[in-house]
């Protein structure tokens, strides 16, 4: 269990040490030095204001935006979420500047665009030295899968049935596309443009796949990105995270209304597009660059690092086999489905505080009191909400005419391991849909405003 946990987690501080399944082109030490010294961002990966931060030992400054400060102030309790994680509370750094906070340009997005939402500035003071280790959500696939094995009778036959058919369905209709990326990954080169086609009408049937593919357009461009607004936030020690939010916003219809990645699919051509225009010039590469670090990317999260990723194949292999050779992939498929059950809404609270408990555990061990999600260190950082050894103080704060935050009321609450309600994203596609499972949705969000994508 702990080598689930260590494996999900990345400190970008030391070199690439994770199990990979054997016959991959390129390993992820090699993937980790073309990013860090080819790409005009890459040096922020390394040595970037946050991991600074967490090294240092030194009080660190967070902002949490939230709905619920009247909530806050009576029950003097703060909850976390879960998504990318785990069971944190979702917030992003501040930076002293003379008598004020400068927000992280993750947490100036949060505050431009939920303007009904109060800013809280949380101190956390540690005991020591922070070990930089993020969380990689990409990479809980195998404890997704554990979790749902443990408590699967909690579901009733038809349920679990279900779930099993479905998950079968998803895995013989994107077979071919699974077996294409596996053949790149091992070197093995297909045309750019088709393997994108490919990607896309597989998102469909395998929704992680949404997932993965919006994480690496997002890393290619915060990393690639040269213009003044990204060299602005890169002599400040960040990446910038505007970039995929904008992204995200103009691939999907309705994605203002409800974040969901399981819709994010599009095609070369519109690809090709997005991306010239956020930057022009980015498009030219960003197919290659997506059918090589993708397809190295699946066969990390899908399959157990003991395998050969040459010897495996998804067309016409068994369930029994599959579950051996791909838990990452099975477990982030069957999470990613369980969501939608009618019933999930009650078991939400088994099924996600059981993955907590493990993670609050690890970091408590590791001396983790503030995770963050660690795809990249690109500012989403949380507050573990059972850390022993560090102290945690709250105001809500107001904002300058700069945008820089003032501590203003000393709030007395408690961040607690209390994991804030949460209901599955739409199933269907478009923003009409959207906004109907928003109206009968069973609970929103109570204290997290942004809370990560997983």
């Amino acid at each position: 269990m702990r080598d689930e946990w260590e494996h999900a987690h990345t400190d970008y501080t030391v070199p690439a040490q994770r199990r990979s399944p054997a016959s991959l082109a390129d390993s992820e030490g090699d993937w980790r030095d073309h990013l860090e010294r080819s790409t005009p961002n890459g040096w922020l990966i390394r040595n970037n204001a946050m991991t600074e931060a967490l090294i240092s030992g030194k009080p660190l400054h967070l902002l949490h935006t939230t709905r619920a400060i009247d909530a806050i102030r009576t029950s003097g309790e703060i909850h976390v979420s879960t998504g990318c994680l785990v069971g944190a509370l979702y917030c992003a750094p501040l930076a002293s500047q003379r008598e004020s906070l400068r927000p992280h340009n993750l947490g100036a997005y949060l505050m431009r665009t939920k303007p009904s939402t109060t800013p809280l500035v949380l101190e956390v003071t540690p005991d020591a030295p922070i070990q930089p280790k993020g969380i990689d959500y990409l990479h809980l696939g195998a404890v997704h899968l554990r979790t749902y094995l443990r408590y699967r009778s909690y579901l009733t036959p038809a349920e679990n049935d279900h779930l099993d058919r479905t998950v079968l369905a998803g895995l013989r209709a994107a077979a071919a596309f699974l077996d294409l990326a596996l053949r790149n990954a091992t070197g093995r080169a297909t045309p750019a443009p088709d393997f994108v086609d490919q990607l896309s009408a597989a998102v469909r049937a395998v929704p992680f796949l949404g997932y993965l593919y919006f994480e690496v357009l997002s890393e290619y461009l915060m990393l690639h990105s040269t213009t003044p607004e990204t060299k602005t936030y890169a002599q400040a020690g960040e990446l910038n995270n505007w970039l995929y939010k904008r992204l995200a916003f103009a691939a999907v219809d309705g994605m203002d209304q409800l974040f969901d990645l399981s819709r994010f699919n599009p095609r070369h051509h519109q690809l090709t597009e997005l991306i010239d225009h956020l930057e022009p010039g980015l498009g030219q590469d960003v197919a290659e660059y997506v059918r090589r670090r993708l397809s190295h990317l699946l066969a990390r999260t899908a399959l157990d690092p003991s395998h050969d990723a040459s010897a495996i194949t998804f067309q016409g292999a068994d369930p029994v086999t599959l579950r051996k050779a791909a838990p990452g992939l099975i477990g982030q498929m069957v999470f990613r489905e369980i969501r939608y059950m009618t019933r999930y809404r009650h078991l939400y609270h088994c099924l996600e505080k059981s993955k907590a408990f493990e993670a609050w555990d690890y970091w408590n061990r590791e001396g983790i009191p503030t995770p963050f999600n660690g795809i990249l260190p690109k500012g989403e950082i949380g507050i573990n909400p059972v850390y022993p050894r560090s102290s945690v103080r709250v105001w809500a704060a107001t904002q300058d005419n700069k945008g820089f935050l003032h501590p203003a009321e000393e709030i007395k609450a408690v961040v607690t391991p209390h994991l804030a309600s949460w209901w599955a994203p739409p199933r269907q596609r478009g923003p009409e849909n959207a906004a109907q499972v928003k109206e009968r949705s069973w609970h929103t969000i109570s204290n997290s405003t942004d809370r990560g994508y997983a």
